[in-house]
């Protein structure tokens, strides 16, 4: 790993970062493994507004013989962490080199930013193996949910409500799923 000669400023801003990043759900499926994993577009659709929101940027470039390096860069200040990953495909084609390189991105930028998946299978694979138990009607209802996002005339509402007496944040997280500054940040409004 490099870094830049101080990192107060980025470690500030990853930080506020891990304040406002959520799980990330896992969307694909890897049929040989029989297994669930978040693709590499989930996860920079995620990553994407909370980057923006703490001042933070991604680099990922291909570096060596099938290497690629991954920078944590924070915008203002341009203090940096930087990693290097390098991983042999078994065979030698543009499918496997491609496939290597979309695979050192994701836990590239998962191992940076600290990031943490829904769908812990709670050791079930474990217990059960294959056959682990499948995800229940409230998970499923959970994860059909819509994001509150600021910026959207569903927040300013949400906002509003939160502002009365009658507010509850227990029914905001009813119809929609929160991030933790958001939930934060509704639930602080109730309290004054």
């Amino acid at each position: 790993m490099r870094q830049s000669e101080s990192i107060q400023k980025l470690a500030t801003a990853l930080l506020l970062f891990q304040v406002k990043i959520d799980k990330i759900s896992k969307d694909a499926v890897n049929p040989f493994f029989n297994s669930h994993y978040a693709s590499l577009n989930n996860i920079l659709d995620t990553i994407k507004e909370p980057l923006i929101e703490s001042g933070l940027v991604i680099v990922q470039l291909p570096c060596g013989d099938n290497g690629l390096t991954t920078m944590l860069i924070h915008s203002e200040s341009g203090e940096y962490i930087a990693t290097d990953y390098f991983m042999k495909p078994e065979k030698v084609t543009p499918q496997s080199q491609g496939s290597i390189v979309s695979y050192q991105r994701r836990y590239c930028i998962q191992s940076l930013l600290m990031l943490s998946f829904e769908e812990d299978d709670d050791a079930n694979l474990a217990t059960h193996g294959s056959k682990a138990p499948t995800q229940s009607k409230v998970q499923q209802k959970a994860d059909d949910k819509q994001w509150l996002n600021k910026g959207t005339a569903e927040f300013d509402k949400v906002v509003k409500f939160m502002s009365s007496a009658d507010a509850d944040i227990k029914l905001v997280k009813s119809k929609f799923r929160l991030n933790k500054e958001i939930e934060t940040f509704l639930t602080n409004l109730n309290q004054n």
